[in-house]
């Protein structure tokens, strides 16, 4: 299939279906936390155009969960099918992990979700805000977790190899591997900022519609706050990231830097733009800054950054990809905060709901979260290559060592069924969005009780409830 080998179309459905996974758990990771700060806000202050939010989010919140279940299923059972030997290899770290993650954020998720979007009105109000903070510590919890795996297959400690297995011998050092304290910090962190433009999107969808009301303004409004705040700190979360990897995965950094060779004792340069070429061994068309490589990467102006030909051609990393995959995750950084600068700009000047230009670019910007998390995983990825465990075990020794006909049909029947299901429901959820938050403005708002009005919450229906109402006017009338 097009010149590759069944291990190359196992890591593209590898990376295929992770892709899909992990936009889903980034948005209910934000939008939970979101939702917690949206119904705190409403006890706190009794204005219901935070409730009114809060409703309106909660069902999106409730359709993107479902997709990240049914997508992060499919990732568990790829680690049993089409890399076995890894599983045999590296399960009795992974497999509790994961199991962990399962037995603490999963069920603490599912015991208090059904509370959270079907216990309105039908719980006290102290009991359903902390079902939500329930939720929101879950997906916070899950990420620990997941991140914790992942990261010991980046930077692994804590073990021993027995009969060619690997023995967890210190958990603690398992778990606190030397990356995960950064790693988590700029998952979660990325997540915060995803959605945070995803909800400043929506509004702007709206402002620019002519829909102009206290929710859509609230909604811009948070979500440039949170763009504003967030935005440089996932910066700064971003640089130690980056000095932690070059401490434990110099070959990645030399590969993100399409840096071949050290000249003398000269510094570093950085390179902006070019092309790697992984035969030629050298990066076309650079245009380099001299001393900024040493400077960004070491904070001095003397030492330099390890380069690509310091590596065996067999333990490259493939810089083509992850040179351009991480300029595409900076830029798009780079844009969300100057987003966030421009917005208290206009907020100062009273014209962050009325500039068209700001509310083009922030309509944009809404899957540029998104785009940059896929894009930092790429390079985190890639950039590990060749070992699936870095320094243990090479990727092409962790396949399950399928043909290459059971890999492309397999591959073809996850794209299809992938962009057929997920599609639908993104479909869904941009419905939903479009709908925009039901305000109850000049209403008079029943909270339900006995003899009283009470709308159930119906996170998965984006039925019209206007025809609920008017079905309680005629019912009056009569």
């Amino acid at each position: 299939m097009f010149g590759l080998e069944a291990l190359d179309l196992a890591r593209i459905q590898f990376a295929f279906t992770i892709s899909f996974h992990i936009l889903f758990p980034a948005i209910t990771i934000g939008l939970a936390s979101y939702l917690a700060v949206l119904e705190g806000l409403w006890l706190k202050t009794r204005d219901d155009t935070y409730r009114d939010l809060y409703h309106f989010w909660s069902k999106i919140f409730a359709v993107n969960f479902g997709m990240g279940v049914v997508s992060g299923l499919v990732m568990a059972y790829q680690f049993g099918t089409n890399w076995s030997r890894f599983s045999d290899f590296a399960g009795s770290v992974t497999g509790p992990l994961l199991t962990y993650e399962v037995l603490t954020a999963f069920f603490l998720e599912a015991g208090f979700l059904g509370v959270m979007l079907f216990g309105w009105n039908r719980v006290g109000r102290r009991l359903h805000f902390f079902s939500t903070v329930m939720v929101a510590i879950g997906t916070l919890i899950s990420t620990f977790w997941i991140l914790s795996s992942n990261s010991w297959m980046q930077t692994p400690q804590g073990y021993e190899i027995i009969d060619g297995r690997v023995i967890p011998v210190d958990w603690l050092a398992v778990v606190f591997n030397p990356s995960f304290p950064y790693r988590l910090a700029h998952m979660a962190t990325a997540a915060f900022v995803a959605t945070a433009f995803f909800v400043g999107s929506s509004a702007a969808w709206h402002l620019l519609r002519g829909r102009d009301n206290p929710a859509i303004r609230r909604m811009l409004s948070m979500a440039m706050w949170m763009a504003l705040i967030v935005a440089p700190i996932q910066a700064v979360i971003g640089d130690f990231h980056g000095l932690n990897t070059l401490k434990h995965q110099p070959a990645k950094i030399a590969a993100i830097e399409g840096h071949w060779e050290n000249v003398g004792n000269e510094p570093t340069p950085l390179i902006l733009f070019g092309w790697p070429d992984m035969k030629e061994e050298k990066t076309k068309f650079a245009v380099e800054i001299p001393y900024l490589g040493s400077i960004i990467l070491t904070h001095s102006l003397d030492k330099q950054v390890p380069a690509l030909k310091e590596f065996p051609p067999e333990d490259r990393p493939n810089s083509t990809i992850v040179f351009w995959s991480f300029r595409i995750m900076v830029g798009l950084g780079m844009l969300m905060i100057l987003t966030g600068l421009w917005s208290l700009w206009l907020r100062k000047r009273d014209r962050i709901y009325q500039n068209r230009a700001f509310l083009y670019l922030a309509l944009w910007m809404g899957p540029s979260g998104l785009i940059a998390i896929l894009a930092g995983w790429f390079t985190t990825e890639i950039g590990r290559q060749p070992w699936v465990v870095y320094g243990l075990m090479r990727t092409a020794d962790a396949s399950s060592g399928h043909s290459l006909m059971q890999m492309s049909i397999t591959l073809a029947l996850f794209v299809v069924v992938y962009f057929s299901l997920f599609g639908v429901g993104i479909g869904y959820m941009m419905r939903l969005v479009r709908k925009g938050p039901k305000t109850n403005e000049g209403a008079e708002v029943s909270h339900g009780g006995p003899g009283q009005k009470r709308t159930p919450a119906r996170p998965l229906s984006a039925a019209d409830d206007d025809a609920e109402d008017n079905g309680t006017s005629l019912n009056k009338g009569n």
